[in-house]
């Protein structure tokens, strides 16, 4: 910090009953009232600096007493005014500056009355001293809050010249430690117009503004209240100066923005502008990222999730790639290629590569609302149709399993035992039993919340995939020597380990038995509804069996191979 010190007379400023006075010889003629405090003083002195006193008394040369009520800083500052007066040494830095120049500038000490006077003195200090410190700037620009009409004006303009201090200085070195820190002191207007400036100037990585933004929404927002509108100022001015870029701010600040949202009661195009930057970065966000209650605290807002999802979405259609590079004129003579085409072909190089990061992004996002779902599944008044909405939006490619998925429907259906049939079947809708693991098929095959139609297809696919394994372990020898077979009419299978003969008529057992299960009469008792569901999946079960089983006929086959090859061996 810097220091300043005026005069050299020692202080002889004295209080006396509530009135404060100076050692002299000479009588005191001046009586100043400033606020609660009574000045006896001398009217020399005081009039050859101060303007104003000297207005005053041309006026009426007999009056002895003067009222200041409204002297910026009040009894400190005109106090300190007054004794540069009498020459007695006074102290100045950045702490009382802005008070006393305010004070000088209402008592026109100017140069216009005195030549060296104490605006002169002042003003120098601060332009050479204060503006040129990165903590006397702040600790000014922060004192200026209690005279912000007299510091606005052209004739100090200390608020504006203090910004622009404070702004250049984190524009020349923006890699400056704490400086986000620092500014998160100030008032939400002083910050307001420092960042505008610090944004305008270009030099600053979006990042680093996106982490003093960061730092002032922890200073000032952890104890917001919704019936503090200061606070609803302060996270509106924060949304207004977010970085356009992406990334800038993570989902995890975006978020808490959001939530502190709800809780001040902050306007639908603030909230709109937190969850369109969230979407457009949705796969950085996590689970707890996206857990935004209601505005009456009664569960989780799923209608702004499903808001980001879809400008995650939109996104990823405005930036998708060419379906198929640029087709090549075939010619039995190859032509040099120009420039422009080699630049259309890489241009689509750059484009597939950035569809491979798109489809990572959507892999990730699948994840996170799939997460989601399982968190929200638990709550009691959460929608069919919203469960349904998020599930269903979620691409299908971008799924590579569905357990997590089937644990939120296992979970919501545990919650809401009700459901009727019609939305069970809705809510396993984008349920695919091929993309469950083992684990997961098993603990489905057991559920008896279920419909009876994902139970089948979940066996019929556990059937599948045991005979694709089995058929993938048989000798390589034997598969190579009836690969090399010409097999025709009922000895051949189109699908290792299934036969067709027969899975005409299984697949019409299997549409009577779900037939049978879509006709069911919904208000029969839940027993005979259980004992009907059992023997309908044992059914199913023992036909996928027998469309499973390894046929007779190529048994026998294997048999006559073996023996084949065992006396060829015995000759040889």
């Amino acid at each position: 910090m810097k220091y300043m010190k005026l005069g050299t007379r020692p202080d002889t400023f004295y209080t006396s009953d509530s009135i404060r006075s100076v050692y002299t010889e000479v009588t005191c003629d001046l009586i100043i009232h400033v606020n609660e405090t009574r000045y006896l003083l001398h009217k020399f002195p005081l009039l050859a600096k101060c303007g104003r006193l000297q207005r005053l008394f041309s006026d009426d040369p007999s009056m002895d007493s003067i009222d200041l009520p409204d002297i910026p800083g009040g009894a400190e500052a005109f106090e300190t005014c007054a004794k540069f007066c009498y020459g007695i040494s006074i102290t100045l830095s950045a702490f009382n500056l802005v008070s006393i120049r305010c004070a000088c500038a209402y008592l026109d000490m100017s140069e216009r009355v005195e030549r060296g006077n104490l605006s002169l003195k002042l003003d120098s200090f601060f332009s050479s001293c204060v503006l040129r410190g990165w903590k006397d700037s702040l600790v000014a620009l922060r004192s200026t809050k209690a005279y912000a009409p007299q510091c606005e004006e052209d004739e100090l303009s200390i608020t504006p010249r203090c910004v622009d201090a404070i702004a250049s200085k984190v524009a020349a070195d923006p890699s400056r430690p704490g400086w986000g820190d620092d500014l998160a002191e100030l008032g939400i207007d002083h910050y307001w117009r420092v960042m505008l400036v610090v944004r305008s100037v270009g030099t600053v990585p979006p990042g680093l503004v996106g982490d003093a933004l960061r730092a002032y929404a922890a200073r000032w927002l952890p104890h917001a209240r919704r019936d503090e509108s200061r606070h609803r100022a302060v996270l509106e001015r924060i949304v207004n100066l977010l970085p356009a870029e992406k990334g800038a701010v993570g989902c995890g600040f975006l978020s808490m923005l959001l939530k502190a949202s709800n809780v001040l009661g902050a306007s639908e195009a603030t909230k709109g502008e937190l969850v369109r930057r969230v979407g457009v970065q949705l796969e950085q966000a996590t689970v707890e990222d996206l857990m935004i209650s209601l505005d009456d605290g009664s569960g989780y807002d799923a209608d702004v999730v499903a808001s980001m999802l879809d400008h995650f979405m939109t996104r990823g259609e405005k930036r998708s790639p060419p379906t198929s590079p640029p087709r090549r004129r075939p010619g039995p003579e190859r032509r040099r290629r120009s420039r422009s085409a080699e630049d259309v072909e890489f241009g689509y190089q750059e484009s597939r590569r950035s569809s491979a990061a798109s489809h990572g992004a959507k892999l990730l996002v699948a994840k996170v609302i799939d997460g989601y779902l399982k968190e929200v599944a638990g709550e009691p008044h959460l929608p069919v149709s919203k469960f349904v909405a998020l599930a269903e939006a979620v691409p299908d490619f971008a799924r590579t399993d569905h357990d997590d998925l089937y644990k939120a429907i296992d979970i919501y259906l545990r919650v809401h035992p009700n459901l009727e049939k019609e939305e069970r079947k809705r809510l396993c809708r984008a349920l695919d039993c091929k993309k469950l693991s083992v684990e997961a098929c098993m603990h489905a095959a057991q559920n008896e919340l279920l419909p009876l139609r994902v139970v089948v297809q979940l066996l019929y696919f556990d059937q599948a995939r045991s005979a694709t394994a089995a058929a993938a372990a048989t000798t390589p020898n034997i598969k190579a020597l009836l690969a090399s077979k010409s097999v025709r009419g009922g000895d051949g299978w189109n699908v290792p380990g299934l036969r067709p003969s027969g899975s005409k008529s299984s697949a019409t057992t299997l549409r009577m038995k779900l037939a049978e299960e879509d006709d069911e009469d919904s208000d029969s008792s839940d027993d005979e509804a259980s004992v009907q569901r059992r023997v309908a999946v044992a059914a199913v079960a023992s036909k996928l069996k027998a469309l499973c089983a390894i046929p007779a006929r190529p048994k026998r086959m294997f048999s006559k191979l073996w023996s084949l090859n065992r006396s060829a061996s015995g000759r040889h």
